[in-house]
């Protein structure tokens, strides 16, 4: 079976937000940056950033791919499909999702696409804290035909599609059924999206998660303890919080395995990051 893929739609006009949403900072790193590489946590396959015509981005992690929208005007149904066709000889499914969603937690990313398990689903689409989240939601990369169809035909909004294929509604407590996902994130902040300067501010000022950072080697001694719980988005701050620089001496690890020195790599609440010398014998 081939791996389920992640689509982030980095488009629009932002007009209540009165600027482009992807450049917006969040804790040292940018919101697009932040969503790019939660999904990129989540799945097995390519991640793949849908831009709008002629449209600028902020810098993106290693591997991800970005793919032009020919059109402009159309809205988010014409990036699905773009997005969903970029992936489709890679993948068999893929979580879309809009770039404003600053708490989106891989556990959701997870849940959500464990929704199109069922053979016959179509679309995974969460009903959470009482709307419709058709841009957090998970679909068969094989809808790019059925969607370009239905653009072509004027109907651009995705209520349409969901007339004409099967979806699983995935409400507040089926999702939460999802043992790690209430663990994680009991209220369902990964659909909370920023659309207005307001909220931007608002989320802004929350507190970055929870994690757990351990030292090892002479980072230990350095930091001068093992093991200590601090606050921090990415795993610079976490860097930071323990007086430790990601340097060519220092290598970060996420829950045990996947390894990095990208600063801007986004932490979520419920995360252990190790910090390892890599200087032999250290």
């Amino acid at each position: 079976m081939l791996s389920a893929a992640g689509v982030v739609l980095a488009g629009g006009r932002s007009t209540r937000m009165g600027t482009s949403k992807a450049w917006l900072e969040w804790h040292g790193s940018t919101l697009l940056y932040r969503a790019v590489a939660v999904v990129g946590r989540a799945v097995e396959g390519p991640v793949v950033v849908v831009a709008a015509p002629g449209q600028e981005l902020p810098p993106l992690p290693s591997g991800v791919a970005v793919v032009e929208d020919p059109v402009e005007g159309r809205g988010p149904m014409q990036g699905l499909a773009v997005g969903l066709a970029a992936v489709a000889d890679r993948a068999e499914s893929a979580f879309v999702c809009s770039t404003d969603l600053p708490f989106l937690h891989p556990a959701f990313v997870r849940c959500v696409l464990r929704g199109l398990g069922d053979s016959g689903v179509d679309v995974a689409l969460p009903v959470a804290r009482g709307f419709r989240q058709p841009l957090a939601a998970g679909y068969r990369t094989g809808l790019a035909g059925l969607v370009a169809d239905l653009l072509d035909k004027g109907d651009l909004r995705p209520g349409m599609l969901f007339k004409h294929c099967e979806v699983a509604w995935l409400d507040d407590a089926r999702l939460l059924a999802d043992s790690e996902l209430a663990r994680r994130d009991p209220e369902l902040d990964s659909v909370v999206n920023v659309n207005t300067r307001e909220d931007y501010e608002e989320a802004r000022h929350r507190p970055p998660p929870e994690v757990v950072v351990e030292c090892f080697g002479a980072l230990a001694r350095k930091a001068g303890h093992r093991s200590v719980t601090v606050r921090a988005a990415t795993i610079g701050a976490a860097a930071s919080a323990v007086g430790l620089a990601l340097d060519r001496h220092v290598v970060a690890a996420i829950n045990g395995d996947q390894v990095t020195r990208d600063e801007r790599l986004p932490l979520v609440a419920g995360d252990g990051v190790a910090f390892l010398p890599t200087d032999a014998g250290g």
